[in-house]
């Protein structure tokens, strides 16, 4: 089924692209037309998921990427312009987890979360946006970055406490850079998605504790990652050129 918003001439770079949610995207970009870089460290995972979409017909490059160095984030945006060109299209999905009751959980994993979470998004949006702007996106109008937050940063769990956190912060960053950004011609939007099964939670959700968490959802199923698709390529696309600082959550009514 052909994507309902084309990316026909946009160059997409999308974070966490190895597994999952961010894999899933780059495969939907990737039939929607763009130019795809998928990012993450694991680039032996990245080039994998790029031959699928190459095999597909489109255009695609493994980079790698890890968000939380500077340098490996500007390394990874100077590869993707030498090979397609300034990317106008960003998506940072990048993410980990480590779980744990704030009295238990490390002062280690806690940063990881925050380096990971928060600073790698702000890097990865920061650089795509002095590119963008150096390239013309003022006249142009072409930016779009959809940062990826989550309906945890909307309630009050045990167990996930900075994750949460970090995720309000995401949401909030993205208001900022939409104001900041709002004359320079980006668009800068965040979606929240619910639960959805990943490869890092499925064998979570087969033992008792995880199908208790899915049956105290009110349509008691998890939140499909196909719910995403619309959402996210309206806001990478240009039917979104009047949609900035805007926050949409994806969640089946989970959090209700």
């Amino acid at each position: 089924m052909k994507p309902r918003y084309s990316l026909e001439g946009r160059t997409a770079l999308i974070t966490g692209a190895s597994s999952g949610i961010g894999a899933h995207l780059a495969a939907l970009f990737g039939a929607a037309g763009a130019r795809v870089l998928l990012g993450a460290r694991r680039k032996d995972r990245t080039e994998e998921e790029a031959g699928k979409i190459r095999a597909a017909g489109g255009e695609a490059l493994a980079v790698e990427l890890d968000v939380t160095d500077e340098g490996s984030v500007i390394a990874a945006y100077d590869a993707a312009e030498k090979a397609f060109g300034t990317v106008d299209t960003i998506v940072a999905n990048a993410g980990i987890s480590r779980d744990g009751r704030s009295t238990d959980v490390s002062a280690g994993d806690m940063q990881a979360v925050v380096d990971t979470n928060f600073s790698g998004v702000y890097l990865t949006a920061r650089e795509g946006a002095r590119r963008l702007i150096a390239a013309g996106s003022r006249e142009s109008g072409a930016g779009r970055i959809v940062l990826l937050g989550s309906i945890t940063s909307f309630a009050n769990h045990n167990g996930d406490a900075t994750y949460a956190a970090m995720k309000a912060a995401v949401a909030h960053l993205g208001r900022n850079l939409a104001r900041e950004w709002v004359r320079m011609g980006i668009n800068v939007n965040t979606v929240h998605p619910g639960y959805i099964e990943t490869e890092l939670n499925a064998d979570f959700y087969k033992t008792e504790g995880g199908e208790a968490h899915i049956r105290s959802f009110h349509r008691r199923r998890l939140t499909a990652v196909e719910a995403l698709d619309d959402p996210i390529l309206f806001f990478a696309s240009d039917a979104s050129a009047m949609v900035t600082g805007s926050e949409l959550i994806v969640d089946d009514g989970q959090r209700l």
